[in-house]
């Protein structure tokens, strides 16, 4: 049996036997790239409206839950809003809806990946495919670090996204710039303040060479 999870929809894995779960993670990963790709080649709102449908319809039919991608829906929609208004105002409403459906394209294939694939196998993949790097400096388990660090801030400044924007309404400051995005700046902060300890606690992020200090 399948069990939800609350949040966004790059809050985390959610546990199935679906047809997306049992995919290889390397076809998934393709699935991502050809959407990230389409969002650059479909140049006809139409086009991108039909290929985000197919996409939504793969989350549904694995059993991803509409309540899951709804609540996605409702931390990302007023950005998704300016940039659509934005958009129309500068090249219309065909243009608007094609860039504003591509970018929605992108993010629920992306959403697709973390609810279907355990977030340590996804990380494993990540520092296998960057291990080629190594050559040239590059560090493939610090990669898969960052993008875990990554995934896992999505959800909680989501969070404090939403906190803020209900305190604001109470207070009567919902059309206040600085009331709905101060606070989420200074949760930010202090949360990769308390992510940098963290990791420092574990002798992680620290330099790598011996030099001595002074």
């Amino acid at each position: 049996m399948r069990t939800q999870r609350s949040g966004g929809i790059l809050a985390g894995y959610v546990a199935g036997n679906s047809w997306l779960h049992r995919t290889p993670l390397a076809w998934k990963f393709l699935a991502v790239l050809v959407a990230g790709t389409a969002s650059f080649l479909l140049l006809d709102w139409r086009a991108s409206a039909a290929a985000l449908s197919a996409v939504v319809a793969a989350w549904l039919t694995a059993g991803l839950g509409l309540r899951r991608l709804a609540a996605s829906s409702r931390v990302v929609a007023p950005l998704f809003a300016v940039l659509f208004a934005f958009q129309w105002w500068q090249q219309g409403p065909a243009t608007a809806a094609r860039i504003v459906l591509n970018l929605l394209l992108c993010f629920v294939a992306a959403g697709i990946l973390t609810a279907t694939v355990p977030l340590q196998d996804l990380l494993d993949s990540v520092a296998r495919l960057a291990s080629p790097f190594r050559r040239f400096g590059a560090d493939p388990e610090r990669f898969a670090l960052a993008i875990a660090i990554m995934v896992r801030s999505i959800p909680v400044l989501a969070s404090a996204f939403d906190e803020v924007g209900d305190a604001a309404r109470a207070r009567g400051l919902e059309r206040s710039v600085r009331a709905r995005t101060l606070p989420v700046v200074l949760s930010a902060v202090d949360y990769a303040r308390r992510t940098g300890d963290a990791l420092a606690a574990r002798g992680l992020g620290e330099a790598d060479d011996d030099t001595p200090s002074a």
